[in-house]
C-alpha cells in the first residue's frame, strides 16, 4: 500500500474568526467535496456540506440532529454557496439578530471547519443492487454515496477499491439518526452506533447493514428505515484506510491520567473518539484549535454545544495518548473507537515531529 506523503493535499482543518462579511471565502488548500463546520464558542448545530448534494441554501446536514437536509434554517444563519479551487465560499443569511451569518462568518464568533477532498467530480456506480452517484478518492481513500432505497436487502458501490472501515450515513429527505460502521467494532454489521446519539453500540437492529461488512466494491442495507428505507434518498460518508493517512480502530481505557497510547502510523491532525460499551458522548481533537499538547480542546458531533475546554489528549508524532481518567475517553477497562487522519506521516518524503 503505498503511502500518502502530504496529508493536508486530501484532509485539513481551519479555523478562523468570523466578520460578518458576505460572501465570505475560506482558504483550505484544495477543492473541498466534504465540508463540517462548526460554531466554536456558541451553542449552533454542527452544519455538513458536500458536492455531491451540492451547496447553497437548504443543502445543510447537522451531525447534532437528526433533522433532514435543509433543516437547520441556513437561509437565516449562513450557508455555504459553493466551493472554489482552493476552498469554499459562505454566504450570508437574513435573521438580522444573529448578524445573519451565524454558522459561518458571524463577528464576535470563532470557528472551525474540517475538510476533505473526493473527486471534484460524479460518476455513476453500478457494482451494487442499487445505482448510486459516488464522488471517490481511492489514493486518500474517501468516497462520497448518495443513493435511493429501495426497502429490500441490497448493495451499493462505494468506489473505494477497497474495503471501507468507517461509514457515516444519514437520511437526506427525512429526520432520522445518523448511522455509523465503524470496524473496529467485531461485530458492527450486526448493529449500530449513532452520532447523533450518546448510546453505546447496540445490536438491536442487525437491519441497518443487513449483518454484512463492506467489501473493496459495495456496503450492504438492510430494510431499515435510516439506511433503506423505500423511496428515501441517502447519503453516506465512506473512509477506507490509507497507510501515512487514515486509522480506524479501537482501544481499551485504562482509567489513568497517564492513559492509554494508541499507536497510528502518524502524525494525527484530527481525531474522533467514541466509548462504545456504555453511553458517553462523541469527542473530536484536531491540531489547529489549540494546536500544543495537553490542551486539544473538544468538541462532540452529537451536540451543538460550545467547545469545551478540557484536557484530554496528546497528539504525538505516532499517533495520540490520552491524559484524563474521563469515561467518555479514557475509563478503566472502557471499550472505545476513534476515528484519525494524518498531519504528517511517521516516515517518507515529509516525515512526522514532535508537537
Amino acid at each position: 500500500m503505498a503511502q500518502i506523503n502530504k496529508p493536508n493535499e486530501y484532509f485539513n482543518t481551519i479555523t478562523w474568526s468570523g466578520d460578518s462579511s458576505s460572501p465570505k471565502t475560506f482558504t483550505v488548500g484544495f477543492q473541498p467535496d466534504l465540508i463540517w463546520g462548526k460554531l466554536r464558542n456558541t451553542a449552533y448545530n454542527h452544519q455538513l456540506y458536500d458536492s455531491v448534494r451540492g451547496f447553497g441554501n437548504n443543502k445543510d446536514l447537522q451531525s447534532s440532529a437528526t433533522t433532514a437536509e435543509g433543516g437547520g434554517t441556513a437561509d437565516l444563519y449562513g450557508y455555504i454557496s459553493g466551493t472554489t479551487s482552493t476552498g469554499f465560499t459562505a454566504t450570508k443569511g437574513s435573521d438580522a439578530t444573529a448578524d445573519g451569518y451565524g454558522y459561518w462568518n458571524e463577528s464576535g464568533r470563532t470557528y472551525v471547519a474540517w475538510n476533505w477532498l473526493g473527486a471534484n467530480g460524479t460518476a455513476s456506480n453500478t457494482d451494487g443492487s442499487i445505482t448510486s452517484t459516488v464522488s471517490a478518492n481511492t489514493t486518500s481513500g474517501f468516497s462520497i454515496v448518495k443513493y435511493t432505497g429501495t426497502g429490500s436487502n441490497a448493495t451499493v458501490g462505494h468506489g473505494l477499491g477497497s474495503a471501507p472501515k468507517f461509514i457515516i450515513l444519514k437520511t437526506i429527505d427525512a429526520a432520522r439518526d445518523w448511522n455509523v460502521y465503524h470496524g473496529g467494532i467485531s461485530n458492527m454489521a450486526s448493529g449500530y452506533i449513532i452520532l447523533n446519539a450518546t448510546d453505546a453500540f447496540s445490536t438491536a437492529f442487525s437491519t441497518i447493514w443487513n449483518n454484512t461488512d463492506p467489501t473493496s466494491s459495495v456496503f450492504s442495507v438492510g430494510t431499515a428505515n435510516t439506511s433503506n428505507n423505500l423511496n428515501s434518498n441517502y447519503i453516506a460518508y465512506c473512509f477506507a484506510e490509507k497507510k501515512g493517512f487514515s486509522k480506524f480502530g479501537s482501544y481499551t481505557g485504562n482509567g489513568n491520567a497517564d492513559g492509554t497510547f494508541v499507536y497510528t502510523g502518524f502524525k494525527p491532525a484530527f481525531v474522533i473518539q467514541k466509548r462504545t460499551d456504555a453511553l458517553d458522548i462523541w469527542r473530536m481533537f484536531d491540531n489547529k484549535r489549540e494546536g500544543y499538547n495537553v490542551d486539544n480542546n473538544a468538541v462532540a458531533p452529537n451536540s451543538s454545544g460550545a467547545e469545551g475546554t478540557g484536557d484530554f489528549i496528546d497528539l504525538l508524532s505516532n499517533g495520540f495518548k490520552f491524559r484524563s481518567t474521563d469515561d467518555d475517553v479514557n475509563g478503566s477497562g472502557g471499550s472505545y473507537i476513534y476515528i484519525a487522519f494524518a498531519e504528517e506521516p511517521l516516515v517518507g518524503d515529509n516525515p512526522a515531529t514532535a508537537r
